[in-house]
């Protein structure tokens, strides 16, 4: 198995280097947040977010660790995507499945990288989470540790084969005996609808 590049011990990215990246992003059409902690983050995801709203979660480490994923699906407060799916029939409702991934009112998550240059990148074996990611869900939030801000997409793309694919593949396979794959990327240059998409940029680093 391929090793996981060195983040260890984690160090948060400079802070010129967040303000870079939160100034790409902005001038790209994201509404960037600069947090001092997940913590910070938890709190205000629950102010973006009203109450009800039918919300899907991508899987994530950032949203396990901070609690953001058990306020999303567990609290009661908000429409579980994950859990009216579980309760689907994969075989007679994939398709309704598939509409309720891609169109949420919000979907929440996280990404493999930020660039200073202003560019979201996510990675996926399935898919699930980004057409919401690309534009289907309403409205777009990611939360993103200070780690994950690199200064270009070559870094970015760098930092999802040689750092977050081993960690997932870790992780997949205690969860479901499987390992993971990059099957699907996603680069999101700019969010061309204003206040669609929210970033919030953690001066911690959290997640792969």
């Amino acid at each position: 198995m391929t090793t996981a590049i060195s983040e260890t011990p984690p160090v948060a990215a400079a802070a010129a280097s967040l303000e870079r990246a939160a100034v790409a992003l902005t001038a790209h059409g994201f509404t960037v947040e600069i947090l001092e902690d997940a913590a910070a983050a938890r709190t205000r995801v629950g102010e973006l977010i009203p109450e009800g709203a039918l919300v899907f979660t991508g899987a994530s480490e950032t949203l396990r660790l901070s609690g953001i994923d058990d306020d999303l699906n567990a609290s009661g407060r908000y429409e579980s995507v994950k859990a009216r799916t579980r309760t689907m029939d994969r075989g007679t409702q994939l398709t309704e499945i598939w509409q309720l991934l891609a169109c949420p009112d919000v979907i929440v998550g996280s990404v493999a990288a930020v660039t200073e240059t202003g560019s979201l990148v996510a990675a996926s074996m399935t898919g699930s989470q980004l057409a919401g990611y690309s534009g289907a869900a309403a409205r777009a939030i990611w939360i993103v540790g200070a780690q994950k801000v690199v200064p270009d997409l070559a870094s970015a793309l760098r930092r999802v084969e040689e750092h977050c694919l081993p960690l997932e593949n870790e992780r997949a396979l205690k969860a479901y005996g499987k390992p993971s794959a990059v099957n699907r990327l996603l680069v999101l240059n700019a969010e061309p609808q204003p206040g669609r998409g929210t970033v919030l940029l953690l001066r911690e680093a959290i997640g792969f």
